[in-house]
């Protein structure tokens, strides 16, 4: 999460309390009609500027372009156009999962939740893990509910997580020879690394059955805060609710399998059905557990692709094209769109 005192939480601070973040100043008419009529497009510049900077320098982008381009005249198109298709459909089930989880505060329309999502993948393209996904999104909600939706959002966070620890994990399990004899685990690391998993996964699945009691527990510890009210909505996340967002998240989880599969397919990668769900299994866990930011985040995938996708195939620049499109398809579209969107924004909302 963002660091106490750092610029992107004294901003956050600023769009959700509606106050200027000064000592006794109070954000005036003139103030709000700036932020809500200017802002949006600095914005929109300063977002699509960062996302031109980072792109025109990443590897293998001009290779991948023309790739992509020659794609467009062979029957391979129908991949590439199964894998824009599906993209929709990933942000789609995100959408439909944020707004089950903030609903419980201020009721939203999918439309509405698909633009929030966008908007937060622009802005998080530009901070470490993500963290702007929370900022883009909480501007579409009227003041005084913005920072009560945060808790929710990270319990929609944590059911996507969860999906992929448990894929993982068996992923793990079914390609142990691959994993050790090529090198990647060591037998002593193999079994930590699965012991650490099945903790893990213990430990988070009974956080997220559990946010009832552990909402009690919090209220008991800071019996005084003047935070709590953060936290009310969770009482409310029934088991039928926590069930659900994780059946969106195994939809979403299962989008992104396909999209990967179709991308082999374009790029001539030769993996089997079966060992390309398990192999990107292990490459979506490596991916949720190392910290990043978006705009670096292919250097990582495309690295961790080639290691674990290396061990079925030597198709190397395959692997990279496939990172590489993926990245640009899943997450510097939407950004782009994203950024567009924030243009219509007004960040100071009667509720």
């Amino acid at each position: 999460m963002i660091e106490p005192g750092s610029m992107p939480n004294m901003i956050f601070w600023c769009f959700c309390k509606g106050e200027l973040f000064l000592p006794g100043m109070r954000l005036n008419k003139n103030i709000k009609i700036f932020i809500n009529y200017f802002l949006g497009p600095a914005l929109f510049i300063w977002l699509l500027f960062s996302i031109y900077q980072q792109v025109r320098y990443q590897p293998h982008l001009e290779t991948s372009y023309h790739q992509i381009s020659g794609a467009f005249t062979s029957s391979r198109s129908l991949y590439l156009l199964g894998i824009f298709g599906l993209m929709l459909v990933n942000w789609g089930l995100e959408a439909a999962k944020w707004r089950l989880s903030v609903n419980l505060v201020h009721p939203v329309s999918f439309w509405q939740s698909f633009k929030a999502v966008l908007s937060g993948v622009s802005f998080s393209v530009t901070m470490p893990n993500r963290v702007g996904d929370y900022l883009g999104r909480i501007l579409y909600l009227p003041d005084g509910k913005r920072l009560k939706v945060i808790s929710l959002t990270v319990i929609s966070s944590i059911s996507q997580l969860l999906i992929t620890l448990l894929a993982g994990t068996v992923g793990c399990l079914l390609l142990k020879r691959q994993l050790i004899s090529g090198g990647i685990l060591n037998p002593i690391t193999f079994q930590f690394a699965v012991f650490g998993l099945e903790v893990g996964l213990l430990i988070l699945t009974l956080f997220y059955f559990n946010l009832g009691i552990i909402q009690i527990t919090l209220e008991k510890w800071f019996r005084s805060s003047s935070y709590l009210y953060l936290i009310d909505s969770i009482r409310s996340f029934g088991m039928q609710r926590l069930i659900r967002l994780l059946l969106l998240s195994g939809a979403r989880y299962a989008v992104f399998i396909s999209q990967y599969i179709l991308a082999f397919r374009l790029f001539g990668v030769d993996v089997s059905l079966l060992n390309a769900v398990w192999i990107m299994s292990l490459v979506f866990l490596a991916l949720a557990v190392i910290p990043s930011i978006v705009l670096l985040e292919v250097g990582i995938r495309g690295q961790v692709s080639l290691q674990l996708v290396g061990l079925f195939t030597a198709n190397s620049l395959g692997i990279l094209l496939t990172s590489v499109t993926i990245w640009a398809i899943n997450l510097m579209i939407p950004a782009i769109v994203g950024s567009i969107l924030i243009l219509g924004i007004k960040v100071f909302k009667r509720q």
